[in-house]
């Protein structure tokens, strides 16, 4: 099985604004997306940034321990477990897991603190078999750009 791992590096837009934006980009290929972060807080101000959106453009979400987490288009949780069959998962909170083996899709997250951890992971990835990683940098004006 072979999984793309794309590595974002935040710099303008911090951690909450950057998931909402690429879990629009998800919800709008019609795909179901887990979001991954150990800090309940976090999870939290994730949950309400998505919600608050305003008028239509909100984004449903809920946790995965919820009554009908199966039916949520986004799951925040603390580990990898998708009970929306999503195949996409967003590592907020910039930590690996190797359970992300089971998606298709990884996007992880991190800041300039992280960067050197975050760059040793790109090299240990780039030695494994079925893993296509990716590196995308933030424009001044707030969007990605693929870059090395």
């Amino acid at each position: 099985m072979s999984i793309r791992v794309d590595f974002y590096q935040l710099s303008r837009d911090p951690v909450d604004v950057t998931v909402t934006k690429l879990a629009r980009k998800v919800m709008q290929a019609g795909e179901r997306l887990l979001v991954v972060a150990a800090d309940e807080v976090l999870r939290e101000r994730l949950s309400q940034v998505m919600w608050e959106q305003g008028g239509t453009s909100f984004l449903a979400n809920g946790a995965v321990d919820d009554p009908h987490a199966a039916r949520q288009p986004i799951l925040i949780s603390d580990h990898c477990s998708a009970p929306n069959e999503a195949r996409i998962v967003i590592l907020a909170d910039g930590r690996w897991r190797e359970e992300v083996g089971t998606f298709d899709r990884a996007m992880l997250l991190f800041d300039a603190e992280a960067a050197d951890a975050a760059r040793d992971l790109w090299r240990e990835l780039a030695a494994r078999d079925g893993i296509d990683n990716r590196i995308f940098k933030q424009t001044p004006e707030g969007g990605w750009r693929e870059g090395r």
